[in-house]
């Protein structure tokens, strides 16, 4: 898989786009990883390899099966994950035979570079599927995560793998629109924005050309929001800061004494501001313990920590307390089932759902706040409901 980045990538689109000057400012700190990139990149590597045994046949028998075992034998791996790639291939399968069936000349290219240089510098990104036929062209990522729905529509990076793939493929196939679709199997979401030729060009020369140039030059105006959550300047970002602090306005003043207008704005950053407290805590502590940073005012301290029996001395330590009249049964936990994330993890999602479906509840989810945009249903408050029924004795 590819691991080159272009400085203004398509999945960094949504931040350049938003906050142009922070592609080049981010530079100055390094690429970031975590546990759940590492787990989603395993889930790519095998999705690429059943898709280029299934749809593209780019790979023999033997070597599919030795490779298959390979990313089977890695830690990384577990049946939940088997399954969810499962649902993803087989998802993709349909798209290109539903194409394959109306366009025999329809082709599947997996893993491909999109080059939108045409618009943006030296812009290039990785398309995880392309699906290329005489009616429609369409690209098509897998999300693995579970966070949060990730949409197709408006989308940049979509968009922008879209553009490569017009630029690429217009000379030998003819046609006239663009489909691009995300499938995250976690979440059993999939959602997909078609746009014609006509409109995607419009879009990238008017606000993409733009903002492409500002960020490619450092130049433009800071904007703080919801996509400084994955920038690597986000824990020292002065216009980051500057945002969230303008909460400050109303820190003397009680809850009970806001409008709602004042609330509604407040609910709208609380996420953004508990994210970025979170942000500057860490980037303190690291630079503190890693760096030697002492912050005027603070000092690095021991926390507080629990007693603990080593792993090593745990079977000792049973052994002490039996010898001393006190009864097994009293000393060791009764045996506990493991939670439904880690049973799914262990036998798969789908013999989980054919063994256990029966035995699972979902309770009511507690009630939360949410903006209107959220895509669950609006359920009634208890006063509210209240009233409801007694309008109805009434």
């Amino acid at each position: 898989m590819a691991t080159k980045h272009a400085t203004l990538s398509a999945s960094g689109a949504k931040r350049w786009m938003s906050c142009p000057p922070s592609a080049r400012l981010e530079q100055q700190f390094p690429n970031e990883t975590s546990e759940y990139a590492k787990e989603g990149s395993h889930a790519h590597a095998i999705a690429d390899l059943r898709l280029g045994r299934q749809i593209a046949n780019s790979i023999k028998p033997s070597a599919f099966k030795k490779k298959l075992a390979e990313l089977q034998a890695n830690p990384m791996y577990s049946a939940e994950m088997g399954d969810y790639v499962d649902d993803y291939v087989s998802q993709v399968s349909e798209i290109y035979m539903a194409a394959k069936t109306k366009y025999p000349s329809t082709l599947a290219l997996l893993e491909q570079k999109l080059d939108y240089s045409k618009w943006v510098p030296k812009g290039f990104g990785t398309g995880d599927v392309v699906i290329v036929s005489d009616g429609a062209i369409e690209v098509i990522d897998l999300k693995y995560g579970k966070g949060v729905p990730v949409s197709a529509e408006n989308n940049p990076q979509m968009r922008l793998y879209g553009l490569g793939a017009i630029d690429t493929y217009e000379m030998l196939y003819d046609f006239s629109v663009v489909r691009m679709t995300i499938i995250q199997p976690r979440l059993d979401s999939i959602s997909t924005e078609e746009m014609t030729v006509q409109e995607l060009l419009a879009w990238a020369e008017n606000e993409v050309v733009p903002k492409a140039k500002q960020a490619f030059a450092g130049e433009g105006e800071f904007c703080a929001g919801d996509h400084c959550q994955f920038c690597r300047a986000r824990y020292t970002c002065r216009a980051r800061a500057e945002e969230n602090l303008k909460l400050a306005q109303y820190e003397f003043k009680q809850p009970h004494l806001l409008d709602h207008t004042e609330i509604a704005e407040i609910l709208g950053k609380i996420a953004e501001l508990q994210k970025w407290t979170k942000d500057v805590d860490d980037y303190a502590l690291d630079q503190a313990v890693n760096h030697g940073v002492k912050f005027p005012g603070w000092k690095l301290v021991e926390g507080r920590s629990n007693r603990k029996i080593p792993d090593d001395n745990i079977t000792a330590a049973a052994d002490v307390l039996v010898a001393n009249n006190y009864p097994d049964a009293d000393i060791h936990k009764p045996k506990e089932l493991l939670g439904i994330t880690a049973l799914e993890k262990l036998v798969g999602k789908k013999k989980f759902g054919e063994l256990l479906s029966d035995l699972i509840i979902k309770p009511a989810g507690k009630p939360t706040l949410a903006p209107e945009s959220d895509k669950r249903p609006e359920i009634s408050s208890v006063a509210s409901a209240e009233d409801d029924f007694n309008s109805v004795l009434d």
